[in-house]
């Protein structure tokens, strides 16, 4: 389990240990050697620092917001209307077979596709 680290734990050089590099890629079921989780704990240094940063700021007088845009649904009305003829609907298809659209199978491997 990760615990919290004193003030002078956290200034020290390192802010995250190969072990808790380790125990994080276990939770995420990711499987690394020694050197990818050296790489990684060297990674992760700078993303620590930044949000340290981040978790500095005075955000006490910004609204919360779940979307960087304001969003608003654009809805019409549901209305019935004339469907398509069925010769436009497949006038441009390459094959038909009658009123429906015809296409190769993809389910399957080669011995499948002869068919």
């Amino acid at each position: 389990m990760y615990k919290r680290r004193s003030m002078a734990e956290e200034q020290s050089k390192s802010r995250i240990t190969l072990d808790e590099v380790r125990h994080v890629a276990v939770l995420a079921r990711l499987a690394f050697n020694e050197e990818q989780l050296r790489k990684l704990t060297g990674e992760l240094e700078p993303i620590l620092d930044y949000v340290a940063q981040l978790t500095s700021l005075d955000v006490s007088g910004v609204k919360p917001m779940e979307h960087a845009t304001t969003l608003v649904n654009v809805m019409r009305e549901d209305v019935v209307e004339a469907s398509l003829p069925l010769e436009k609907v497949l006038q441009n298809a390459p094959e038909t077979d009658g009123a429906f659209f015809k296409v190769p199978k993809i389910i399957g491997g080669e011995e499948d596709s002869a068919g």
